[in-house]
């Protein structure tokens, strides 16, 4: 909207404002109203639904106008921020009363989808991150910030890391340099909402100063991010961030945590989506977090999602989870005692984050009242459990009596939830607003007992009070007792039968009733601020509080989730084996009907069995065997009871899931690419302690193809110096001949039975390979037509006879040395041509890219 110079000063105003917030839409206070101009009147009548129409503008054009009544904020706000609108709100910075020119205006704040304190846009369960994302040479920097509960965290890695931890933390928004805009599209796509500020905002040294002056410390080694140049400038970048959007009231962000990689389990970005640990690719699909979230309070809520993207690989924290779970087992009583108590508990850490803020309202102080004082009682309560003393002091609640006897005192019993209607401070707590409230609520008492006080001393019996807007109070006097009336008394008006007079007394005593409610209102604003404020000395006492309350919030939880669906402990041993006895899918069981229970399986990884090759028609439960195995090992190591008769584990410190895969066509990628980018960042990124499960690897090409993929890879697992423990489930039954040829690998099969001529899964695992895939079974299940079901089995059965014995891969060399199939061995001159094209590879330091290319190449030779 072009500025005019014929434009009307209060719009001459608006641009003025605008133009410093070009990117936000802005809510422009006029009155009792936040009015919209132009373009933005445009997109926030489409987005809140609310009228469009048009204001004229001095002698320049009309402008197109949407606005909606203040007190109504909270309802329009949330909705322009979560339709991803950065909302800059313009208020009148004075009284429109004190002044004759235009009431001067300015921003007090501006909401972005990542800055928020406002309860209709948080999700009280969820944080809201703003992250910001910095790369450099050989590492990315990344910080993510919660405003509403002042966590604050760092970590600096490859760039694999930090994409992995942007897409587990899921930010509301990010912020980027301008001069990697490009490389961050390319990376995310448009994943996340971003934001691109200068690059010098992201600079270390600006960074650390702004870090500095906001923990007052003079260095940064306390927190182990020193030296973190990427990091360090990303955390920086938001600080700055919060101050330019009016957000610098910050005291509640007092320290920053870094986020280390070796103290949790490593998952890549592939593995937190195939496992659907917080979120589902399916619409209204369950998660891991559905099934195990008994948390009541909106902290706890939060806490099992950190808990559950970052599992635990040190063994002694996971013990004193572990120990806490099984003290609420072992106490019923105390365990409903403690639920009890956590019900009544407000969300502490958002509350101080709003007391820090200054945006705390009288209800929710009250809420912070009432939880303060269960504290002594949840206390002691923890100490029925019957906790060795070390591990109850680490969950040692402070009580908060200074806090709770300045909130008993000056904060009213029962306060309305806006500041302005009254009944906020506490009789007692301030003398002047005693007197106030005094002459507000007696105000008909104290002048009747002016006027029955005129009446006995003038003898008029019959004397009236009343009042109106041209005078105020007055005594009314019938013509027959005016000679009666005292020489002090004021005429102010004649009428018919009566003469009205005001007295001195009566007029000191209506100015007292007048000012009261003003000054009622304005001495509980200041009261109030002022009790704010010295709350605020408290904030980090209610903060830490509230991540104990939120922690045994989700221990307790765990407690009620083990003795509902039956879960056990898990056994902890230093070797890196799984050994799982009757293991079940926590969310395909919680789903299952109860008249038909999980059929249990059972799993053993160790140095005798590395890798398992399993086999098995399309919905024989395949998939379901391998999620479960990584959702059992990872509920382990992040403390809770897990769903198995017997589980004995060694810790494992990274889990990598490649259990299908989709198209990647905004980047040009076939299902295939995507298949072998997600199988190359695994062999990459192996461990000792890995756990790798793999789902039907080389699939998305042509069958020789896969095969020679599919056994090169798990070859290269088998031989590979750290033998990571795998699961890998295939279609290619030519694979069954690994087990006869390497000492680790073990074939085995979830079983099926034909009957009929039809097939029932009995989705139990057993020893040994599956030598058919009962695809067409499957098929005809689906509802295909019986003229196509009946053409495959006589395609099957021609393909079978001509092919004669299944091709199955000869184990003479290694993948180290070349892997050679056994049907190079049939007399054809393109495939002794693709022999020799893979005998002259260098596997060894064969990149992803270069195998695909070369299977491109194989590909043609056969025609393909």
């Amino acid at each position: 909207m072009a500025k005019s110079k014929a434009d009307t000063p209060l719009m001459k105003q608006y641009h003025a404002i605008k133009a410093k917030h070009p990117e936000a839409l802005l809510l422009f206070r006029v009155g009792d109203f936040y009015e919209t101009f132009g373009s933005d009147a445009v997109l926030a009548s489409k987005i809140l639904g609310i009228t469009l129409t048009k204001r004229s503008n001095g002698a320049a054009a009309d402008v197109e106008l949407a606005g909606f009544p203040h007190h109504a904020l909270d309802t329009y706000l949330p909705k322009l921020v979560r339709a991803g609108q950065r909302v800059a709100v313009c208020d009148q910075l004075e009284d429109p009363k004190a002044t004759k020119r235009i009431v001067k205006r300015g921003v007090t704040e501006l909401v972005t989808p990542g800055v928020t304190y406002n309860d209709q846009v948080l999700d009280q369960g969820k944080n809201n991150y703003v992250a910001a994302w910095l790369p450099g040479g050989a590492t990315t920097g990344v910080a993510f910030l919660d405003i509403s509960t002042g966590e604050f965290h760092v970590a600096e890695g490859h760039s694999a890391y930090a994409e992995q931890l942007v897409q587990a933390m899921e930010p509301a928004e990010i912020l980027i340099p301008r001069l990697h805009r490009t490389a961050f599209n390319n990376q995310f796509l448009s994943s996340f909402y971003h934001f691109v500020l200068e690059d010098w905002v992201f600079e270390a040294a600006f960074a650390t100063d702004l870090l500095l002056q906001q923990f007052k410390v003079k260095n940064l080694k306390g927190f182990g991010i020193d030296g973190f140049s990427e990091g360090v400038g990303a955390a920086g970048a938001i600080l700055h961030y919060l101050k330019e959007t009016q957000h610098d009231r910050l005291a509640h962000i007092t320290g920053i945590s870094r986020i280390d990689s070796e103290r949790q389990v490593w998952m890549d970005r592939f593995t937190l989506r195939n496992l659907e640990l917080l979120g589902s690719s399916n619409e209204g699909g369950i998660t891991l977090y559905d099934v195990m979230n008994r948390t009541v309070t909106s902290g706890g809520a939060r806490c099992l999602q950190k808990w559950m993207r970052f599992p635990l690989v040190q063994l002694s924290p996971i013990k004193e989870r572990q120990e806490w779970v099984q003290a609420f087992l072992n106490n019923p009583q105390a365990s409903e005692q403690t639920q009890g108590i956590l019900e009544q508990m407000a969300d502490l850490e958002r509350l101080a984050s709003k007391i820090s803020a200054g945006r705390i309202n009288p209800r929710e102080l009250d809420r912070l009242r009432d939880s303060l004082e269960r504290i002594p009682e949840l206390t002691e309560v923890l100490h029925l459990l019957g906790m060795e003393e070390p591990l109850l002091q680490k969950k040692m609640l402070a009580p908060c009596t200074e806090a709770v006897a300045i909130l008993r005192t000056e904060l009213a019993e029962e306060p309305p939830v806006a500041l302005h209607k009254g009944g906020v401070i506490a009789p007692g707590a301030s003398a002047e607003l005693d007197e106030y409230r005094t002459l507000a609520t007696s105000s008909e008492e104290l002048l009747e007992g002016l006027r029955a006080d005129g009446a006995e001393a003038s003898g008029i019996s019959s004397l009236k009070l009343g009042f109106n807007n041209v005078f105020g109070y007055y005594l009314e006097v019938t013509h027959a007792h005016r000679d009666k009336v005292p020489e002090s008394w004021v005429r102010k008006q004649t009428l018919v039968n009566a003469e009205r007079y005001i007295t001195p007394e009566l007029k000191v005593l209506e100015q007292k009733i007048l000012d009261a409610r003003d000054s009622i209102q304005s001495l509980e604003l200041q009261l109030y601020t002022n009790l704010v404020q010295r709350l605020q000395r408290y904030i980090s006492i209610f903060q830490q509080n509230a991540r104990i309350i939120a922690e045994i919030d989700v221990l307790h939880g765990f407690a009620a989730l083990a003795k509902e669906a039956h879960y056990v402990r898990p056994q902890w041993v230093e070797e890196p084996v799984l050994r799982i006895v009757g293991g079940r899918h926590p969310v395909i069981e919680k789903l299952l009907p109860p008249e038909k229970p999980y059929v249990a399986n059972d799993v053993t990884l160790d140095s005798k069995q590395q890798i398992w090759m399993i086999t098995g028609p399309n919905m024989s439960g395949k998939s379901a065997l391998l999620r479960q195995t990584a959702l059992i090992a990872l509920m382990a190591q992040m403390g809770s009871c897990v769903p198995a008769t017997h589980v004995e584990m060694g810790i494992i410190d990274k889990v990598f899931v490649r259990v299908g895969a989709s198209d990647n066509l905004s980047q040009g990628e076939s299902t295939f690419m995507v298949e072998m980018n997600e199988t190359a960042s695994i062999l990459n990124n192996l461990s000792e302690r890995s756990l790798i499960l793999l789902d039907e690897i080389g699939r998305g090409t042509s069958t020789y193809d896969g095969i020679s993929i599919a056994w090169s890879i798990a070859e290269y697992l088998h031989e590979y110096r750290t033998r990571p423990k795998t699961l890998f489930a295939t279609h290619y039954h030519e694979l069954n001949e690994m087990e006869s040829a390497f000492e680790r690998i073990a074939n085995y099969n979830v079983s099926v039975m034909e009957h009929a001529g039809s097939i029932v899964f009995v989705r139990k695992l057993e020893r040994g390979g599956s030598a058919h895939s009962f695809g067409i079974h499957v098929a005809q299940m689906a509802g295909m037509p019986n003229a196509v079901v009946r053409r495959a089995e006589k395609m099957l059965e021609s393909l079978e006879s001509q092919r004669g014995e299944a091709p199955s891969p000869s184990v003479s060399g290694g993948v180290m040395d070349d892997v050679q199939l056994s049907f190079f061995q049939l007399d054809d001159p393109s495939l002794t041509q693709i022999r020799d094209e893979i005998s002259g590879l260098d596997i060894d330091h064969l990149t992803p890219v270069e195998a695909l290319l070369k299977l491109h190449e194989i590909k043609k030779i056969i025609g393909g």
